[in-house]
């Protein structure tokens, strides 16, 4: 089991640099793009962290995770996911504000997991 926690915390970190990813490689483009990187990304960030706190509990030593801090890290991924879905439906030059929103917020959640939910 632990293996395949170890398995799924990779996926979630894939998911967390697709998003990053495709926020950065749109950064000096004239106007920058919601990406088909950064939904599946988000979508990738939520079913992981869902598998994640699923099987934390059952492990050898079970982490415990604070919950409100497991539904704010939800919360900004749904945005980021609903953010890309709604961005990737607008017209090229009025993406700029959906593509800034999700690569901050992608930040935020790194944030939250390093100072709340790993504290």
């Amino acid at each position: 089991m632990d293996i395949a926690y170890k398995l799924i915390l990779v996926l979630h970190f894939v998911g967390v640099a697709m998003v990053l990813g495709g926020f950065f490689a749109q950064m000096g483009k004239t106007p920058p793009l919601v990406t088909h990187w950064v939904r599946d990304g988000a979508f990738t960030q939520i079913i992981t962290g869902f598998a994640l706190v699923g099987i934390a509990p059952n492990l050898e030593g079970g982490e415990q995770f604070d919950n409100a801090a497991v539904g704010v890290k939800l919360l900004v991924a749904v945005i980021i996911a609903a953010l890309a879905l709604f961005g990737m439906r607008q017209e090229p030059e009025k993406q700029r504000p959906y593509w800034l929103a999700c690569g901050v917020l992608a930040l935020v959640n790194i944030v939250v997991a390093v100072f709340w939910v790993a504290a």
